[in-house]
């Protein structure tokens, strides 16, 4: 039987151009469908685009938003940080007990004490060799713990007058504070994913930790930034979200380290690490806020609708990964 030869101008370019499109659909079908929800919102409801909801709809995912920024570094590099959640809550906590003492110490002390439980988390991974799941899923309960001892099991109010209030309530030329905090946050995230040799090295690692130290990448200190940079966000979004609501709370952030796993995957980064963007995660965040602008909208539904509309969504997106990343190497 003869074989057949590959024609560099006919299967050679099919091949080429099909290989673009599956590559191009994984890193921005995030972005397009964002652009058709959007657009099939505003015919469905009339306040839809009203600048108002809008902004609703953007702070809504601003606190998640931060949280995402760190979340996507993590897993690019082929990790999960599952701790994010508590250290929102241990950093809303850590605000409201700071306040009364000296109120920018509050905006201080919760990313930095929750940068250094992820760089302790980025140290058990990266050097101790443990699994991120588990060591990050003890976090998560342990963290909790801390956060619930520390504010004796109880909301601790904050001072609506005080000057730290303005960070979660206030507004620059009408824009939110916590709104251009996220996008400041989202901004640098892309420009050193893409852009730096910390962001390169990001992605060699996820794609293939070994040969990535065989290269000689600095594989264990790439990895603990990013559990470090992971935790100093959710800090800050905790501390953020806390001036937001005037109230420091143990239990807040419950699950959010779903969410922000979900946006960053809805985005288009793989779970397996190697692939994924900032601006994707980006379009995930605001996906996910708008499904639940839309939910709140209709008001017949109850709150089980966003955790069906969510789940459903992400099952879709993953499917559909594993299907473009199968079809790339046809």
């Amino acid at each position: 039987m003869a074989t057949r030869t590959a024609d560099p101008h006919t299967t050679g370019g099919k091949f080429t151009w099909r290989e673009r499109l599956f590559t191009t659909l994984q890193k921005r079908g995030a972005i397009a469908v964002l652009i058709l929800v959007v657009a099939v919102s505003a015919l469905a409801f009339d306040n839809f685009l009203t600048a108002q909801n809008l902004q609703n709809i953007v702070l809504q995912g601003a606190f998640l938003g931060l949280i995402v920024v760190g979340m996507t570094f993590v897993i690019i590099s082929g990790g999960i940080d599952l701790s994010v959640g508590s250290l929102l809550a241990l950093g809303g906590v850590l605000a409201a007990l700071t306040v009364p003492v000296f109120w920018p110490l509050a905006l201080i002390l919760p990313p930095l004490f929750c940068g250094l439980i992820g760089f302790g988390n980025g140290l058990l991974i990266a050097k101790a060799k443990m699994a991120p799941f588990i060591v990050t899923l003890a976090g998560l309960l342990g963290i909790r713990g801390l956060a619930l001892a520390f504010a004796g099991e109880r909301p601790i109010g904050i001072d609506g007058g005080s000057p730290f209030a303005w960070f979660g309530q206030g507004q620059i030329f009408g824009v939110a504070v916590p709104i251009i905090v996220v996008l400041v946050a989202f901004a640098v995230g892309g420009l050193v994913l893409a852009r730096t040799s910390y962001g390169r090295v990001i992605f060699a690692i996820g794609g293939n930790e070994e040969s990535a130290r065989l290269m000689g990448l600095p594989v264990d200190r790439t990895k603990i930034i990013a559990y470090t940079t992971s935790g100093a966000l959710a800090g800050l979004a905790g501390a953020l979200l806390a001036a937001r609501l005037s109230a420091g709370d143990p239990n807040g952030g419950l699950a959010w380290e779903l969410d922000a796993i979900s946006a960053v995957v809805v985005g288009g980064t793989l779970l397996t690490g190697g692939a994924g963007s900032i601006s994707g995660s980006l379009a995930g965040v605001l996906l996910l806020s708008i499904l639940q602008n839309l939910i709140n909208q209709v008001g017949t539904l109850g709150s089980y609708a966003q955790q069906l509309v969510s789940g459903f969504f992400l099952i879709v997106v993953v499917v559909a990964q594993a299907y473009l990343t199968r079809r790339q190497r046809v």
